[in-house]
C-alpha cells in the first residue's frame, strides 16, 4: 500500500492500550523489537549494551549506538536476565525454573551451563541479579518469596520470606554492595532486610511510602538506599559504625 492523501484520511483507531496510567512523553518504533510486553531490562556494567526480555519468549541484545538488535535468543518461557559484574557473561532465568549462563562472546552457540531449580508454584520470577562478587544470584518474584542461588553450581542457598506481597506484583530485591544483606520492597510500604548468609530477618524499615514499594536499590559507592513506589525515598544511616 502506498501512502497517499486518500490512505491518510482513512486512518482510524484499530486498538487502544489502557494499561498505563502515567503520562506518556515518548514513543518510538523498533525496526526489529519484541512482539509482546517487555518484562526485563538490564544494562551492561562495562559497555554500552543492554539486554531486554519479553513475554514473546525472546531475549535480545542491544547496543546503545545502534538501532538494530545485536543478538536474539529464543527461549522456552518468560525470561529474566542479568549481567555478571565483569560484563563477560549473562544469565537468563527461564519459565521460573531454570537459569542459563551465556558467554557474551559466543552467546549464539547457546548457554554453556543450565541450572534447573524447582519451579515456583504460586509466583513467577520477575528479576535476576548477580552479587557484586559474582558468587551468588538473587531471584525476585511477584510473590512473597526471594531466592538466593550459588552462581557457580546453581545450588539454592537461602529463601527469604516475610515481606508482604498480596497483590501479585513484581517486587524488587537487591544486594547491599558488600553482598552481606538483601533488601526488598513490599506491598505494605516497608523495606525488609535479611542477612544473606544466614537468612535471618535483620529489620523492617518504615518510611514515607503510601503504596507498594516495587523498586529498591543500594547505592554502589555511598551508604545510601533508595526505594520507590509512586514517590521515591533516599535512606541514610543515623548512627555511627559500632
Amino acid at each position: 500500500m502506498k501512502l497517499v492523501d486518500q490512505v491518510v484520511r482513512s486512518f482510524k483507531v484499530a486498538k487502544v492500550f489502557r494499561e498505563n496510567t502515567d503520562k506518556i512523553n515518548s514513543i518510538d518504533f523498533s525496526p526489529n523489537g519484541h512482539t509482546k510486553k517487555v518484562v526485563t531490562l538490564c544494562l551492561s556494567p562495562v559497555e554500552d549494551t543492554f539486554l531486554s526480555g519479553s513475554l514473546d519468549k525472546t531475549l535480545r541484545l542491544w547496543d546503545l549506538r545502534s538501532p538494530n538488535c545485536q543478538g536474539l535468543m529464543h527461549l522456552s518461557g518468560r525470561p529474566v536476565a542479568a549481567y555478571d559484574p565483569e560484563g563477560l557473561i549473562f544469565a537468563a532465568g527461564v519459565n521460573s525454573e531454570s537459569i542459563k549462563l551465556y558467554d557474551l562472546r559466543s552467546f549464539d552457540k547457546g548457554p554453556f551451563v543450565t541450572f534447573k531449580l524447582n519451579q515456583e508454584k504460586e509466583c513467577d520470577w520477575t528479576g535476576l541479579k548477580f552479587s557484586r562478587d559474582g558468587k551468588t544470584m538473587l531471584i525476585s518474584t511477584n510473590g512473597s518469596i526471594i531466592r538466593l542461588v550459588d552462581a557457580y553450581h546453581g545450588t539454592p542457598l537461602q529463601t527469604f520470606t516475610g515481606h508482604l506481597n498480596n497483590k501479585g506484583i513484581p517486587i524488587e530485591a537487591s544486594f547491599s554492595p558488600d553482598s552481606q544483606y538483601i533488601f526488598s520492597g513490599s506491598t505494605d510500604g516497608r523495606v525488609h532486610v535479611w542477612n544473606a548468609d544466614t537468612g535471618y530477618k535483620v529489620c523492617v524499615l518504615n518510611g514515607d511510602h503510601p503504596a507498594p514499594i516495587q523498586c529498591v536499590q543500594f547505592n554502589p559507592k555511598f551508604m545510601m538506599l533508595a526505594s520507590a513506589c509512586t514517590n521515591m525515598a533516599f535512606w541514610l544511616p543515623t548512627v555511627d559504625d559500632v
